[in-house]
Parts: C-alpha cells; structure tokens; sequence
C-alpha cells in the first residue's frame, strides 16, 4: 500500500482500509498536513485535510476520533492566518458556563484520575494539619469536610477560598459547600475570588496571621507558562529558537492497544521528534498586570503553606514548534482516547461531550495556538520540580497511607489498564505505561 498517493485526487479504496491500516495511514496523513501548515503550504494542507475527512468520523474507532479533532486544530491554526474569517467563523461560539460545568463532571465520572488525587490531596493536607485548629484551605472536594468532621478533637474552623474566573462556578461550589458544612456542623467560611490566576491579587486570599494554610491546585498552573513564554521572548528571543536539524530521537513503545501501537509503527516512515526544547531558564518578574510562573509562585511561597498539593498533566505539550507539540499530543491524548474506547460505548453521548467539549478544545489550543493564547502548556514532573526549587519550595513526600488508599480505590475500578507509579515521592497516574497526570506536594523552604 502506497503512503504516498497523489494529492488531491479520488481514493475510493481507502474506505476499504482495515482498521490498522487506516489508523496507520491517518497517523501519515496528520503529519504530513502539520508538515505542510509549518512550511504555509496551504495548497497541499487543504488537500490533505480533504484525504483526512474521508477517514476521520468523531464517532468511529480511536484512531478515527482524535483524527477528528486533531485535524479540526490544523483547519484552525489555518484560518488563524486570516484574522478576520477566523473571528467571523468563531463570532457566536460560546460555551455557556453550565457546559463547562457539566464537562468536568463527565470528566470525573468516566475517568478515576481525580478520584485518585482526591485522595492524594486530602490525605496530604490531613497530615500537615494534624492538631491544627484553623484551616484556610482552596480546594473544592466536600470529601475533606467528611473527614476533618470526623477528627477525633473535633472539626477545625475551616475557611474555603475558591479561585476561579467565573462568578457562576465559586457560586455553584459556596453552595453546595455551605450546604454540606451545615450538615455535618463545622465552622466555615467561604471566600469566593472572581479571578485569572495571572491576575490574582494575594490580598484577596485574606491569608491571617496563625492561620495553618493548605494551597491546592488541579490542573491549572500549566496556563502560567503562557506569561514565562511572553517574558522570555521580552528578555532574549533566542531562548525560544529551535534547531532545524534531524534528530533522531524516537517514540518509546506505549505497550498499550490500537492507537499507541499505530504510533510506534509509524515511526518508520521518517518522522522523529526533536528532544525536548523548552528552555526552564528563570523568567524575570513581568512587568505587566499578568503574573508569570516566576512570581505567581513568589506569591505564594510568601504564604508560608504548610503544604501545596499540585495535580498537572503529565506531558510534553509545551515545545516550541508546531511539529514538536502535535507528536507529543498525539501520543498523550491517545492514551486518553484509549482509555475510554476500552471502558466507554463509542454510542456514548456523555463519551463524545469529553472528546470534544474538553480534549477536542485542549488539542485546538495546543496546537492551534501561540503567545498568550496557548494556555495548555502541560509539562513533565522533573521541570515542576526545578521550577517549585527554583521559588523555594521543597519536596513533601506523599505517605505511605495516602497511596495505599489510592491504589486500593483504583483496583476496585474494574480496569486493569490505569496504573499508579511513585516517582521521589510523588505519584504518577498512568494509562498502561502512559504517564498522564503527577500529583506532588510542597511546602515553603524557610
């Protein structure tokens, strides 16, 4: 079988591909067109985005769906070169904040990731807080309430500070926190900051004097790297220069089904990925109204937490080059789309609302994306651990105890494909082999 057919013309035996085959051919077709929209061919991206639409069904087999959606951030990153047909096109879409509600909450039914760093994190900020009588703690799980209610002396006078950027979201959680408090008769308060971290005033976060603090972040530190790219770009542009070379570099085997295999095969056919070329230089503080990772964790080591949990995705998303980031998102988010072909019906509505309301967006913008607007810029746990050093933080191993009660909740999920690994005292959830997402914890180095 040719993988290289003429561009642009009729192909009516690649509707007769076996799965593997089309898989294979699409993983081709996906660089090619990345190939093509790097070099602004646009004549020869168009005709390989034609080739792809008759493959790629957001409703079809692994390999069909992240198609799908890859090849719809490729059209995107296209029309981005067009500034007025591309807000023209996207003027009257809006995601209403119900939707986006609703999205994380498929999220956690249909995946146990933040199930397991629930229990992590809970567990982290239970022992730091053993004998406190006060707790100002910015998570959102109810859980935790259960159990300090449950503390042998009694509930702690707890105070909640939620961050989010939309009022309507810290308005659905005061409530159903409030509601949950007065049940189970804790002290508590709720503080509620309409906010973007990168704008985050710490005054707001009404930190007081003998006030034991817990500080935990899921999934949102990774958009910071936004501002250390803008800055550094200010500082040196060099810093953000690629080489041009060949490296030869390869894939490392996902030992995982379908899509990770198509992956690895595809490898032969000359498409390498360069080693990783994020520069992690410290940043200089931004002079702006937006804080980079460099000062926002300044910030927060001048809270003195007595422990900060932080969950990111663990992946390399974050490379300078176009090339670099779709062959990392590739490989990640095939493990994602993975997981839910061997646990979910591909008929499932709840399944195709996470695809495209949340991994479909996080792939757009990934690879869509430049400057300020590329906010997924999720990284590995080794440069999390030189940037928390470099702020002056340092390690607290997770316990014993909290992964315990971590891996027992994941055996009893029914699905020997997610696995948990401890990396220096964190902890790693996988996908077979896959590292997906890191949970770690800090505390301020004095």
């Amino acid at each position: 079988m040719s993988l290289s057919p003429s561009l642009g013309s009729p192909h009516p035996w690649l509707r007769e591909l076996k799965s593997e085959e089309r898989g294979l051919y699409l993983i081709h077709l996906l660089l090619t067109c990345a190939n093509h929209v790097a070099a602004c061919n646009l004549e020869n991206a168009n005709a390989t985005l034609e080739q792809i639409s008759m493959l790629a069904s957001p409703d079809g087999d692994t390999m069909q769906r992240i198609a799908a959606y890859f090849t719809e951030a490729l059209a995107d990153r296209i029309l981005q070169t067009w500034p007025g047909l591309h807000k023209a096109l996207n003027s009257t879409r809006m995601v209403m904040v119900s939707e986006e509600i609703l999205v994380q909450k498929l999220f956690f039914e249909l995946f146990p990731f933040l199930k397991i760093v629930f229990v992590l994190t809970n567990q982290a900020i239970i022992e730091a807080m053993e004998g406190e009588k006060m707790i100002c703690e910015p998570a959102q799980w109810i859980a935790l309430l259960q159990v300090l209610s449950a503390r042998p002396e009694g509930p702690p006078h707890l105070r909640i500070t939620g961050v989010h950027r939309k009022k309507e979201v810290l308005d659905t959680i005061a409530h159903r926190l409030i509601e949950e408090a007065e049940k189970l008769d804790i002290p508590f308060q709720f503080n509620p900051v309409v906010s973007k971290l990168e704008n985050l005033d710490f005054d707001k976060l009404r930190v007081k004097t003998g006030e034991a603090l817990a500080i935990s972040s899921t999934l949102q530190l990774h958009a910071l790297l936004a501002f250390d790219d803008e800055t550094m770009k200010k500082k040196s542009p060099l810093l953000l220069k690629s080489s041009n070379g060949v490296h030869l570099q390869r894939f490392k085997p996902m030992n995982q089904s379908t899509l990770g295999d198509l992956l690895e095969k595809d490898m032969v056919n000359g498409y390498t990925r360069s080693p990783d070329s994020t520069s992690l230089s410290p940043a200089s503080l931004n002079s702006s109204t937006s804080m980079n990772m460099e000062s926002f964790l300044n910030g927060l080591w001048c809270l003195s937490p007595k422990v900060m949990v932080v969950t990111e995705q663990d992946s390399n998303h974050n490379g300078s080059t176009l090339m670099d980031r779709l062959l990392e998102a590739l490989y990640s988010y095939a493990a994602l789309f993975d997981c839910l072909e061997s646990t979910v019906s591909r008929t499932s509505l709840e399944r195709l609302r996470v695809e495209k309301m949340l991994f479909g967006e996080e792939i757009k913008n990934i690879i869509a994306c430049e400057g300020y607007e590329r906010k997924e810029r999720h990284e590995k746990l080794d440069k999390w651990f030189m940037r928390f050093d470099l702020a002056g933080f340092g390690n607290v191993p997770l316990s014993y105890f909290g992964m315990l009660q971590a891996r027992r909740f994941m055996q009893g999920y029914g699905c020997e494909g997610y696995r948990m690994k401890e990396e220096n005292g964190c902890v790693v959830i996988c996908w077979q082999d896959r590292s997906l997402f890191s949970v770690s914890a800090w505390r301020s180095r004095k």
